[in-house]
């Protein structure tokens, strides 16, 4: 069968880190306040000088070079953020040109913080249809530019990163490396709850996010549970035979109830969320890449992505290194 192999992975953080200490000088928190709620110590805020675009490369780069594949041979860029540099044409188009491998396909995807898992999954079938033999997929973000920095309910949580893949479409047995599944949900009736106040076509203006929390936490447990059994039923797979769970980082409780809720045990989740805080769509990609590059990911391994995001969206997908 036909097969979207990982062959390797990249991130970039902005120079600047700032910790729950920092933040408390600006905002009326505390590292206490946001440690107990969140599990986020730190986060990465971009400079002037960095964009979603200039992280991505990054990521980009270093995934390419992890891989050793040459720019030239990739056929495909799917990237994932809602903090584009512009509103056209898509970031993942400088991305390309900054890399140099023109002439194949490249957009982005919107859907938050599951966005990488759909941009992911989409990848994966137009490798598997023959589209392009070699893609990057990439989650970038610099969500500092719509934070409002006088909610402290929201501004705490975020940070700004890249992550990146590299996929190439290989014929592989059953048992195999590759993406074996994936689903992806959406469910417009919530938007409320999570979602930025602006928009080209509303305001005119980029806006800022609001969120209440509460209710978000209480979706994200229930819908990722769901999916993530989906998942390990399509893939015919049970819990207690993943390796690890790459999640999405919004949030050190949800990353907890999700577990007990699936009888994950927590050392099997890979967690950066208290140095990363939640970087939306980079978060997935960061965190795989942090946790492959350190050792713990290894050939052979089982590995579940999840994620889930404003819109609301949600997704998952499993895949063997």
């Amino acid at each position: 069968m036909i097969r979207s192999v990982i062959r390797g992975s990249g991130s970039a953080l902005p120079k600047r880190r700032v910790t729950n200490a920092e933040l408390a000088e600006q905002v009326d928190t505390s590292d206490d306040w946001i440690v107990e709620r969140t599990g986020i110590r730190a986060r990465h805020i971009a400079g002037d000088d960095e964009t979603t675009s200039s992280l991505a490369i990054e990521a980009a780069r270093k995934a390419l070079d992890a891989a050793g594949i040459e720019p030239e041979s990739i056929g495909l860029i799917v990237l994932a953020t809602a903090t584009p540099d512009q509103t056209f044409p898509a970031t993942a188009t400088k991305v390309q040109a900054a890399l140099g491998c023109n002439g194949g396909v490249a957009f982005d995807v919107a859907a938050v913080c599951t966005g990488f898992l759909y941009a992911l999954a989409t990848a994966d079938s137009l490798l598997r249809t023959g589209m392009a033999k070699r893609a990057l997929v990439i989650g970038a973000e610099t969500f500092s530019r719509i934070l409002d920095w006088e909610d402290r309910t929201t501004c705490v949580l975020f940070g700004d990163g890249a992550g990146a893949l590299v996929l190439e479409a290989e014929e592989v047995a059953e048992d195999g490396p590759g993406i074996i599944a994936s689903r992806l949900h959406a469910d417009g009736a919530h938007n409320e709850l999570l979602y930025v106040d602006g928009g080209p076509s509303t305001t005119g203006t980029v806006g800022k996010l609001r969120m209440k929390g509460r209710e978000v936490f209480r979706h994200a447990v229930v819908n990722l549970s769901s999916v993530l059994n989906e998942v390990l039923e399509e893939a015919g797979v049970s819990s207690d035979e993943i390796d690890w769970v790459v999640p999405h980082q919004a949030n050190a409780r949800i990353l907890d109830a999700t577990a007990r809720k699936l009888n994950l045990p927590v050392e099997k989740i890979v967690v950066t969320v208290d140095q990363h805080a939640n970087t939306s769509a980079a978060s997935v990609p960061l965190a795989f890449d942090t946790a492959w590059r350190d050792g713990r990911i290894k050939p052979g391994d089982l590995v579940m992505f999840e994620a889930m995001g404003g819109g609301f969206t949600w997704g998952a997908s499993l895949a063997r290194m």
